[in-house]
């Protein structure tokens, strides 16, 4: 069982620097894919720099988590939501410029317009999906831990997403969930199963006619 961990939607105070807490007291890294609107507060910015500081990676999420790119029909959908965020995010990325599509955690063609795609390859854009999405957000909440578990069970490589703001009331089961994995003899890692990553550093390397409208 190997595990790549990622967090979205963040940075939000009293939930991704609790996250950074129990991830250091692991020695584990993960990768935050951030919201711009939230990178561009104060103390966004400050959580993501600790995550720098610290080792994790840091990826651009969108502006505004709003409509799904590939269903979004305002012309100026790639320029508002993945450059603007790339400006705010500045020097806090990677070298290697990473993007995640969101989606409701399900894969599919509403996740990319055709402009979004040709914006993040010519861009040199690394794009990273899933293929672990246990629902922090699903009733009942706390089940998380086994969903995620059950699927890593049935699969050589995950990476998993978990949300900043949905683990905030529930931040316990973080770490029972890590230590879980420790016990089945799991490993952790940071780089990214090759099959969640279709575009990397621009270059396309599976069909994306799954996730691009």
């Amino acid at each position: 069982m190997r595990i790549t961990l990622s967090f979205d939607n963040g940075p939000i105070a009293g939930s991704t620097d609790r996250i950074l807490d129990i991830l250091a007291a692991r020695e584990l890294h993960a990768t935050f894919f951030a919201l711009g609107k939230l990178a561009a507060e104060p103390a966004g910015r400050a959580l993501l720099e600790r995550a720098k500081r610290e080792g994790h990676w840091i990826g651009n999420h969108t502006m505004s988590h709003g409509t799904p790119l590939g269903l979004s029909r305002d012309p100026r959908h790639v320029e508002n939501e993945i450059a603007a965020a790339e400006r705010i995010l500045g020097d806090l990325a990677l070298p290697q410029r990473l993007f995640r599509p969101h989606g409701g955690g399900k894969l599919g063609d509403h996740l990319l317009s055709r402009e979004a795609r040709d914006w993040l390859v010519a861009r040199k854009y690394t794009l990273v999906t899933w293929n672990n999405v246990p629902g922090d957000w699903i009733e009942p909440r706390r089940g998380w831990v086994e969903r995620a578990l059950q699927t890593a069970e049935t699969q050589e490589w995950s990476l998993l997403v978990l949300h900043d703001p949905y683990l905030a009331d529930m931040m316990d089961t973080l770490p029972a969930f890590l230590d879980e994995v420790g016990r089945r003899g799991g490993t952790f890692e940071q780089d990214f199963p090759p099959s969640c990553v279709p575009i990397r550093q621009g270059a396309i390397l599976q069909p994306l006619a799954s996730i691009a409208s």
